[in-house]
């Protein structure tokens, strides 16, 4: 076992498949991660990718089928299910991309549900909500239901509840796929300044271009398992991101493009101007 201080997650080898015998699906092959303190991790991949599998086996929503995972050098995957719910609370604060607020709860009340799940009660929850909130520049919106709050204003508050209970460890699920480019900009950065002044770990999934050059470090996952970065093109017709050693290829005025698909090529070939810049 690995025994560095500032290790704050360390997967193992860890595996994860669906089903038996011939209908077994593999979703993640023998990952092995470690996430240090302070720092962002964002994971890429495509769709089906197995990006949300593995994150949830990261923050213990599901046990993986072989490895382990330990947090702050404590072996969880092999702890029975009575126990993962107090980890869940203690260790990690979770942010999804459809936000998961309760609509009949204002926003204040949405952050100390959490609070409550962890035993904090009353006044003390009160504060602890109210401070988050108005640290997020929410102070004027506590009293608000979800839906009369922008996506956002929405996303803050699902900010300020996975803070809640003050967990080394973020955990979020595609943060920016419901916001536009500046508002999602807004909210990695809001990110970027937890991770670097409060010490806490940030690990994101997503397939979004946009924010890597928020994160410490961008791995790629695909099939189940990481693969290098370096060997990746952006298609120049849709801006997928494509497996240079698999995708279909064109040359133009002595360059090499990459292409998801036949079709992307073809548009490509049809009238490269449109693609390349000048």
């Amino acid at each position: 076992m690995k025994t560095i201080d500032n290790v704050m997650l360390l997967a193992e080898s860890v595996v994860k498949h669906f089903g038996q015998g011939r209908t077994q699906v593999v979703a993640v092959r023998g990952v092995n991660l470690e996430i240090r303190k302070g720092e962002i991790v964002l994971i890429m991949g495509p769709s089906g990718s197995g990006k949300t599998t593995l994150l949830s086996i990261l923050g213990a929503l599901l046990r993986p089928s072989d490895g382990r995972i330990l947090v702050a050098g404590q072996v969880i995957s092999s702890l029975p299910e009575s126990k993962l719910p107090e980890i869940r609370l203690k260790n990690f604060g979770f942010i999804f991309q459809d936000f998961n607020l309760l609509s009949a709860l204002t926003v204040k009340e949405n952050v100390e549900v959490v609070l409550n799940l962890a035993g904090i009660k009353g006044r003390p929850a009160r504060e602890r909500a109210e401070s988050l909130l108005r640290g997020l520049d929410l102070g004027d919106r506590m009293d608000f239901r979800p839906a009369q709050l922008s996506g956002g204003e929405k996303q803050r508050v699902a900010i300020a509840r996975a803070l809640a209970n003050d967990p080394t460890i973020i955990l979020a699920d595609e943060p920016t796929a419901n916001l536009d480019s500046h508002i999602g900009h807004e909210v990695m950065r809001l990110l970027r300044e937890i991770a670097r002044d409060q010490g806490r770990s940030v690990i994101i999934v997503s397939h979004d271009q946009r924010i890597k050059d928020i994160a410490d470090r961008v791995l790629w996952l695909e099939d189940g398992e990481f693969k290098a970065i370096t060997s990746r093109a952006e298609d120049a017709v849709c801006r997928m991101s494509v497996d240079r050693d698999s995708a279909f290829s064109a040359e133009y005025e002595g360059q090499t493009y990459y292409f998801c698909a036949q079709g992307c090529r073809s548009e490509f070939l049809a009238d490269p101007t449109r693609f390349v810049e000048p």
